[in-house]
């Protein structure tokens, strides 16, 4: 993927006068993301990296470097009543170039409509100016007759973006409300279920109801959808958490991506499978997309952490962690983690005391397998005997499965091999919920020896789900076709002068000469060497030069006969100018005076 093929969307600004509709504006620029993010040759920033930078003030070149793109798309909504405005503009970061905006004044009921045509013209500039992708021809379509539901959906996502058991309540009352008018709005079906996961992982309902809620309403989504990416990855997260299926956890995951590329969440899960399942490359693979598209994100940097832990490097894990607990303390997952790497490096006095020493509340089995893990360390057989008692006796509980995982772990890492392999025929048997997280684990390295264990991590990690091969794009246009419309570009070029028009655009063009958008683009890239912009502007280039050589347009202004050439931007006009011929209009008319 070319490097200029990459953008950011920053927030929108709210320029309403009720600051409520913050939620709004938030809305809008996560739809355009996640519209912009079904294209797959364009590298579209996540939601988390591209939010990081709201209401700061800081230049636009140090964000594209950030972030590692070159387009920025800046924008301000301001809603009134039922009347919408949104305005826009792409920047080339380097040159921190404006080179298009635009603002649309509609009426919400159109919502889903400005929102295709925004995304579609963000889309086509950057194709235009940077080189060619493929993409729909829609890239919004139409949620809900109810915009009052939408709404509602945009509220709710507003506070279950913040992750915490507040707003995620809050979250989820939302999406009832929005679900009571429209039972059928498929993004409030498959966010009420992100909630509920949310939910399950963090003890705030009981971990099955919570889950069986999750599940319902994405089988309801996809009856709907089915091909909805947000809803794979939920059946992701259950098939791992609830039926220990590493087979049908990976095919969920490729098929999330598959429908949605640019989809961090999906790109970190399968990082975390590969790197669990001892495929460190393909784990690499996909924690380096992931980190592509969500640099600042605490959850892909956590996940960097983990593939660190796992591939043996605690030290750097260590101080990933500690990174990531500044920026959030309440991050249970890095707390978790931490634990481990403490173990790996020997500081067992640190474990034992670690859940003392933070002020988060956790569950009761991650502390005491902690504690007991920490006396595993010391070889303090008094206090193993007594957390292990207290563990199995906490196993039997519904909910005990955390304490029931540390019961293996302990036995593993004190050299009870036996009963860690019958630990695992029974997990295996029960589907237990994280006999696969703690199979793969490090701190259980000490049955990797034993003949047992590749067995059981062939059947804990099987898979019916092949690496997809990777297919050589087919041409948009045979070797025929392709000379033909050659032919009709040139000579409707020549014959015409359509980029005499400022407001020619890749579309129009491709309509004028009969052709799809997407094969015209290919066509100019690849057959020309050009993208649009730098195809179309060589000709306005020389119009201007064949004007300004003419005595009887003396009379006229460089800016002038540059509007007169196609252009309707004195920037355009003079980097475009520059880039074809290394001189400025005034230097190159001088020298050929």
């Amino acid at each position: 993927m070319s490097e200029n093929l990459s953008i950011a969307v920053l927030p929108f600004k709210n320029m309403s006068s009720d600051e409520e509709n913050e939620y709004f504006c938030d809305g809008i620029t996560e739809e355009i993301i996640n519209a912009l993010a079904k294209i797959g040759s364009l590298k579209v920033t996540s939601r988390t990296s591209s939010f990081h930078f709201k209401d700061k003030e800081i230049p636009i070149s140090d964000i594209a470097k950030t972030l590692g793109v070159s387009t920025i798309l800046e924008g301000s909504v301001r809603l009134s009543g039922k009347v919408l405005r949104i305005t826009a503009q792409l920047i080339q970061a380097e040159d921190d170039f404006h080179f298009w905006s635009e603002t649309w004044d509609r009426k919400m009921e159109n919502i889903f409509e400005i929102q295709d045509e925004v995304s579609l013209l963000i889309a086509d500039k950057i194709r235009e100016n940077f080189g060619h992708f493929e993409m729909a021809d829609h890239l919004v379509y139409k949620q809900t007759n109810n915009v009052n539901a939408y709404e509602y959906s945009l509220m709710a996502r507003f506070h279950k973006n913040k992750w915490n058991p507040e707003d995620i309540k809050i979250a989820e009352d939302y999406y009832k409300k929005g679900l009571e008018l429209d039972p059928e709005h498929v993004n409030s079906l498959v966010g009420l279920a992100d909630v509920y996961s949310f939910m399950a992982m963090t003890g705030t309902m009981p971990f099955m109801q919570a889950w069986a809620k999750s599940k319902e309403l994405v089988e309801q989504t996809l009856r709907l959808d089915p091909n909805n990416p947000e809803a794979y990855y939920q059946k992701t997260n259950s098939s791992f958490f609830t039926e220990s299926n590493f087979s049908d956890a990976l095919t969920f995951a490729k098929k999330s991506i598959q429908l949605k590329p640019n989809y961090v969440e999906s790109q970190q899960f399968l990082s975390f499978l590969y790197v669990l399942s001892g495929d460190k490359e393909k784990a690499k693979e996909h924690l380096d997309i992931a980190l592509g598209i969500d640099p600042l994100s605490q959850e892909t940097l956590f996940f960097s952490a983990y593939f660190d832990y796992m591939t043996d490097s605690y030290s750097k894990a260590l101080d990933q962690l500690n990174s990531c607990l500044e920026v959030n303390p309440k991050n249970i997952p890095a707390h978790s983690l931490k634990c481990l790497c403490l173990m790996k490096l020997e500081r067992y006095d640190d474990v034992v005391s670690y859940f003392d020493d933070i002020q988060v509340q956790v569950v009761e089995g991650e502390k005491l397998g902690a504690v007991g893990l920490g006396y595993a360390g010391m070889k303090d057989r008094e206090n193993i005997s007594k957390y292990l008692e207290i563990l199995q006796e906490q196993a039997k509980s519904p909910d005990g499965f955390t304490a029931d995982s540390f019961v293996f772990v302990i036995q593993a890492y004190m050299g009870d091999i036996d009963k860690a392999f019958d630990w695992v025929e029974k997990g295996i048997e029960s589907k237990s919920t994280l006999l696969m997280l703690r199979y793969g684990d490090p701190i259980v390295d000490s049955l990797r020896s034993d003949s047992r264990y590749k067995k059981y991590h062939d059947i804990i990690f099987s898979s019916k789900d092949s690496a997809p091969v990777k297919k050589q794009k087919k041409a948009l246009l045979d070797e025929a076709a392709t000379q033909v419309f050659k032919g009709k570009l040139l000579n409707h070029l020549k014959e015409t002068d359509p980029y005499l028009d400022p407001s020619l655009s890749l579309r129009l063009l491709a309509d004028q000469i009969g052709i799809h958008p997407n094969q015209l683009s290919w066509l100019l890239n690849e057959h020309l060497g050009k993208s649009f912009n730098e195809f179309v502007n060589a000709y306005r280039i020389e119009k201007f030069k064949e004007l300004a050589k003419d005595p009887n347009n003396a009379h006229l202004t460089l800016i002038g006969m540059a509007y007169d050439s196609g252009f309707n931007s004195k920037t355009v006009f003079n980097t475009y100018f520059k880039k074809d011929t290394g001189l400025t209009p005034k230097q190159y008319l001088k020298a050929h005076s």
